[in-house]
């Protein structure tokens, strides 16, 4: 599992463990693993042109330091100072006494110092690798215009971005970008991860993500990550005596006239999460058995087609009489309920958060937005925090979607979990249903809202991933594609 912890956090873990080692002990690991990482994506270091763009504190200090080590072995080095009078004088004094070369930023535009504009352009756009080292985790906001010139020019010369803890401009926090930020070919950060790393829109600028340990213990994280083991501990495994009903059964309330293909993806996102049966109750009966004959239909209200584990309401529902009524019908339930796309608006804020039994909410950025009564650029701009104030806000679970999956309990006793297994072609009509069926059959199994939230989530990605055909391109794909590759998806995790 990956663990990520705020900047406060962080900064806490540095200062125990500093107050035990020698002077620059720290600094040290943190300069040794960057420059690692730096010689092992250039690849062959002697000979190379490496240029560091250097802020001030402690960040521009392990710059300096990887700097001088790879100028040690042979690379030509250059480091241009943002803040010349604050630049870590040790790490400066390192790098000079290993030959590297020191420049200074122009403060102005081209036209100011021109001689040195133009050589501090040259190092950068001739280099073969950039080091980021602008803005360490305590920076806010985007980059400064000097800085911002140089990424520019690093972009036009195509050297090789490492950033240095995190991509400078991006909100080491939260994620949010606030101007021009550094996009990074690859991110070197020390200790444990940082939120910002892990969430959009920052994590589009990191690039490969590597973590260098240095011995700090930061403790309990405010965000975490699971990986394939950590998936596959929360899948249910039917035992010998299971039956299709101790295996659970979800039901699905959702379709409407308008929407009719909404009700068949979500049965078949759930029956292939686990469940042993799915009960369908709504308009759409003929669509979903022609499609899934093996679904228990009815046409009746909700209450009426049987006993259920854990219900699904939402999915195409519309906003007539009629989707009022199923859903009027499944909040009065005490099982488990997901809620997704028109049951989000239907109900509103106060008749969510008057539930008692365990509820689940996947909203997207303007279902949010909704909820919150904000507009939707602060949620897509704050994920982590409008995804913990949503959950607080209404007392249910909240998987918040896009493409990092956000997912919080409320009460903040929990981390946030995070979940970036998707592609961008899952960006695709249908694909939520899939989602709200896969999730819904996970709740009924057993798996409390956090649990079925991060494993449906996880699996829906990986699946995607597979139905485009992986790579970096892929290719396009329908949720019904993504709901097809689910049990290829299911024996990845399971199988490691």
């Amino acid at each position: 599992m990956r663990t990520a912890h705020r900047v406060e956090t962080v900064r806490a873990a540095e200062k125990r463990l500093m107050d035990r080692l020698p002077d620059g002990a720290l600094m040290a690991r943190a300069a040794t693993g960057l420059a690692t990482a730096a010689a092992e994506l250039l690849g062959r270091v002697y000979g190379s042109r490496v240029c560091l763009l250097v802020g001030s504190g402690d960040n521009g200090g392990d710059t300096l330091y990887a700097g001088a080590a790879l100028a040690r072995r042979g690379a030509g080095v250059s480091a241009v100072l943002l803040s010349p009078e604050r630049a870590h004088a040790g790490g400066l004094a390192a790098l000079r006494a290993a030959g590297g070369l020191v420049l200074e930023a122009p403060e102005g535009g081209e036209a100011e110092g021109a001689d040195r504009s133009g050589e501090v352009t040259r190092r950068v756009r001739e280099a073969d690798l950039v080091l980021d080292g602008i803005v360490g985790i305590g920076g806010k906001g985007g980059l400064r215009p000097v800085a911002a010139r140089l990424a520019r020019t690093a972009y036009e010369g195509r050297p090789a971005i490492l950033a240095v803890d995190l991509p400078s401009g991006i909100d080491a926090d939260t994620g949010e970008v606030g101007g021009e930020a550094v996009r990074a070919d690859a991110t070197v950060t020390f200790g444990t991860y940082k939120p910002g790393l892990l969430i959009d829109p920052g994590r589009e600028h990191v690039g490969a993500l590597r973590l260098v340990p240095i011995g700090v213990e930061p403790g309990a994280p405010d965000l975490e990550a699971l990986q394939y083991a950590d998936v596959a501990a929360l899948l249910p495994v039917p035992g010998a005596e299971s039956d299709k009903y101790r295996r659970g059964v979800v039901g699905i309330a959702a379709g409407s006239a308008r929407y009719p293909g909404a009700p068949v993806l979500a049965v078949t996102g759930a029956l292939r999460g686990g469940a042993g049966a799915v009960r369908y109750a709504g308009p759409a009966a003929e669509a979903v058995t022609a499609r899934h004959p093996e679904t228990l239909v009815s046409s009746g209200l909700p209450s009426e087609a049987g006993r259920v584990q854990a219900w699904v309401v939402g999915p195409g529902l519309g906003d007539g009489d009629q989707a009022r009524a199923a859903l009027d019908d499944v909040l009065a339930t005490d099982v488990p309920l997901l809620m997704d796309a028109d049951a989000l608006s239907l109900a509103g804020p106060d008749r969510i958060s008057a539930r008692t039994a365990p509820t689940l909410l996947t909203p997207h950025a303007g279902e949010a937005a909704r909820l919150l009564g904000v507009d939707r650029a602060e949620v897509e701009a704050r994920r982590l925090d409008a995804v913990r104030e949503l959950a607080d806000r209404l007392g249910a679970t909240v998987l918040l979607k896009g493409s990092t999956t956000l997912i919080a309990d409320p009460g903040g006793t929990s981390p946030v979990r995070v979940n970036a297994t998707g592609t961008s072609w899952l960006a695709t009509a249908g694909a939520g249903d899939v989602l709200s069926g896969l999730a819904g059959s996970l709740l009924a199994t057993g798996l409390p809202p956090r649990d079925a939230a991060s494993a449906a989530a996880h699996l829906h990605g990986l699946a995607a991933r597979r139905a485009a055909g992986g790579g970096r391109g892929g290719a396009p794909i329908t949720a019904y594609d993504v709901a097809e590759a689910i049990p290829g998806a299911w024996r990845d995790v399971r199988e490691g």
